[in-house]
């Protein structure tokens, strides 16, 4: 079975190992406060940038440093007024004017950004900041900002989106403990939309409430069974993605974000095929144990992009992870008590088991081919 899953997973790293990095639309803001001055440093993928208002100025596909240059100032004028920052202290609430003092250009693991440096004064120290954020929300739902925001030693993240376009920071109630409980909810907030993790957890769910007997699902007799197996499945993946993802967040062991994102979804459609064509029967926790090591490296960049505090780095290790683990045993408390009701039924063997697989399936295929053909066919 262990042979299997090596040659699955060797197809899945020559299929993907010349495709292009393809990860959903971010930018990274970095934000410091000193004393009224806020000091900060946006990356924002050209990509993005070029299709919003056109870098390419000879249309030949490829973004110069000197057509990056000629765009400074527009680059400026269109991202600046989509971040407000706002400084609360005894003087109530002022807004802290932005105007950008550097251009950099720098490569994350998906490719270009231009690198905005900035300044804000505000008229006094703030207790605490108010941040609005809506870069490209207008023509990418799915864009995240994510924001890393260090006071005095101390770091606080925070991921922007059009539902979440405006947080508010407190500036004196920033600890060890605030951080870890930030990077949890980060973790728990990471799992809820990370699509692709949730599709490949309850690929291997499905068939935990059945047996196959004959070539036929039918339904488990008891609950200790199948809590049994959802638990050999759940413990599996975490201790797995786990390994990975201190592995890479240590430095010790890093992988291309091409083959991470693209094998992950690798990952799903062989998870779900398995539920339609059994291939690794009874050895559902294996398979979750071997791939769950590759989404721990999905979940590493994750938390890398968040940025890490350095004097608290094992902190934040822990406190993402351990709010991965919540997020994931919230949805399996939610899965296992339903799919146990309805296992005896016609509708869950016919339509949740193997139209459910089949929709994993194709929902992760075309996942795959966006990442291997660097296509954007959906807007998740």
């Amino acid at each position: 079975m262990m042979r299997q899953l090596a040659w699955l997973l060797l197809l899945a790293t020559v299929w993907t190992g010349n495709a292009h990095a393809h990860k959903p639309s971010d930018s990274y803001l970095v934000i410091k406060v000193d004393g009224a001055t806020v000091q900060g440093q946006w990356d924002i993928a050209l990509r993005d940038l070029d299709f919003a208002i056109g870098l390419d100025g000879n249309g030949d596909g490829e973004i110069t440093w000197g057509e990056l240059r000629a765009r400074h100032n527009a680059i400026a004028a269109y991202a600046l007024p989509r971040l407000k920052i706002q400084a609360k202290g005894n003087n109530g609430i002022n807004e802290c004017p932005i105007h950008a003092t550097e251009h950099l250009v720098d490569n994350h693991s998906d490719g270009a950004y231009a690198v905005v440096r900035f300044v804000a004064e505000c008229p006094k120290p703030p207790s605490s900041l108010e941040l609005t954020y809506s870069l490209f929300f207008d023509v990418d739902p799915q864009h995240k900002g994510l924001l890393r925001l260090e006071y005095q030693g101390t770091t606080t993240t925070g991921i922007f989106s059009p539902d979440k376009s405006s947080q508010h920071f407190d500036l004196t109630k920033t600890s060890l403990l605030q951080q870890f409980l930030d990077y949890a909810k980060e973790g728990v907030w990471h799992i809820w939309i990370g699509y692709d993790h949730i599709m490949f957890l309850l690929a291997l769910l499905l068939p935990a409430v059945l047996v196959r007997s004959h070539k036929h699902w039918e339904a488990a007799a008891k609950f200790r069974p199948a809590f049994i197996e959802v638990l050999k499945i759940v413990t599996a993946f975490t201790v797995a993605h786990s390994i990975t993802l201190s592995l890479a967040t240590l430095g010790i062991v890093t992988l291309p974000s091409r083959l991470v994102e693209s094998a992950i979804a690798a990952s799903v459609v062989l998870a779900a095929l398995n539920n339609i064509f059994p291939l690794f029967e009874g050895k559902r926790w294996m398979v979750a144990f071997f791939f769950g090591l590759i989404h721990g490296f999905g979940f590493a960049s994750v938390l890398a992009d968040l940025g890490l505090p350095q004097g608290a780095l094992l902190l934040a290790l822990v406190g993402f992870n351990l709010g991965v683990e919540g997020g994931q045993l919230t949805i399996v408390s939610i899965f296992l008590p339903l799919a146990f009701w309805l296992r005896g039924t016609g509708f869950y063997r016919r339509w949740v088991l193997i139209g459910g697989s089949l929709a994993i399936t194709l929902l992760a295929s075309v996942w795959l081919i966006e990442r291997v053909f660097v296509l954007k066919l959906l807007g998740f």
